[in-house]
């Protein structure tokens, strides 16, 4: 495997006007400078509908589907994988496999990002398609049904289900790992926390980007950096995503929640991984404290400049191709 790539920088100087969105640091490689500088702000786009608005919810869905295809249209053939649907445990699954892949008894699941609300495993396949092609391992992207048509009881469950389907087919805990981004990335801390609560085990290893682990408006940069966020505004997208996932009595459970959860009682190890240009920051730096104080194994891996699940923006990168290479060699270390 090739040695992890180095970033270098250059004297700092900061434009009085600039937009903060849009403002691209000399810290970071040179593909960033024209996609911040093309940012668009997310203000601009459409407001989500009320939480219990399941027609609004869907016609939503299918205006951000519609882009996001258009992002994964060359994805196939960029990485040479294989796409074939499949059931597992009930649950409609994509299974990406990538070149010269031969069955090694090992998984690896991966839940998207989408606020909960928004996207599918058929317009997410960038992550997947990256984490295949880095670790060699089959990867089972879980298209799990979006809020507002179930919340996160029934959600969590299909993650639960596509374990014990898997369990049944004779894979073991041992042999499995799980990885999800944004939302995904909350939906597999809490699915974990609920396999382990229900005595089913917990798989090998968890790998998280850019983490929505706590979806109420709590911690430091959900104010300090909102203004820098390029991805969303609270209010307008991810407040109405929140409700229709879980109702505000419930928003603070652990499962829907991760970073109110119980280490105590275990935890796969667990790679969180982040930019410094996203609201959702103090939501890693809680959740990796949370972990660590319970006296399990977790990596807190930060990159400078980035924005939200910045890997599937520029895949080829520099901070993308770091990331995806120790993401493939801390999965490695734990599912031999």
């Amino acid at each position: 495997m090739a040695s992890v790539a180095t970033i270098s920088y250059a004297q700092e100087s900061i434009p009085s006007d600039v937009d903060i969105r849009n403002y691209a640091a000399s810290t970071v490689s040179e593909s960033w400078e024209n996609i911040f500088k093309n940012t668009p702000n997310p203000a601009a786009g459409p407001t989500a509908p009320a939480a219990d608005n399941i027609e609004g919810w869907k016609q939503l869905n299918a205006i951000m589907s519609k882009v996001a295809f258009g992002r994964e249209a060359d994805v196939k053939e960029k990485y040479q994988i294989t796409v074939e649907e499949q059931k597992i445990g009930g649950i409609r699954v994509l299974e990406i496999t990538p070149k010269g892949w031969k069955e090694d008894g090992k998984r690896l699941i991966y839940t998207h990002g989408g606020g909960y609300t928004m996207f599918s495993a058929d317009n997410t396949i960038t992550s997947a398609a990256l984490a295949a092609n880095a670790t060699g391992m089959r990867v089972i992207s879980i298209d799990y049904t979006v809020a507002p048509n179930a919340q996160w009881k029934d959600i969590t469950g299909e993650v639960v289900n596509v374990f014990k389907g898997l369990n049944a087919q004779g894979f073991t805990m041992e042999n499995i790992g799980i990885f999800g981004d944004s939302a995904g990335g909350g939906l597999v801390g809490g699915s974990v926390l609920r396999l382990r609560d229900e005595g089913l085990g917990m798989p090998a290893v968890v790998v998280l980007w850019s983490p929505w682990a706590d979806i109420t408006e709590t911690g430091d940069t959900y104010m300090t950096l909102k203004h820098a966020e390029s991805n969303y505004v609270y209010k307008k997208v991810l407040g109405p995503s929140a409700d229709a996932y879980a109702d505000p009595k419930d928003q603070k459970h652990p499962y829907v929640s991760p970073v109110y959860g119980d280490f105590t009682k275990g935890f796969p190890p667990t790679l969180i991984q982040g930019g410094t240009r996203e609201i959702f920051l103090s939501n890693f730096i809680r959740l990796y404290q949370a972990i660590d104080m319970a006296g399990q194994n977790v990596t807190l891996d930060i990159y400078e400049g980035m924005p939200h699940v910045f890997q599937i923006k520029s895949t080829e990168s520099t901070e993308t191709k770091v990331a995806v290479e120790k993401m493939a060699k801390y999965i490695q270390k734990y599912i031999n």
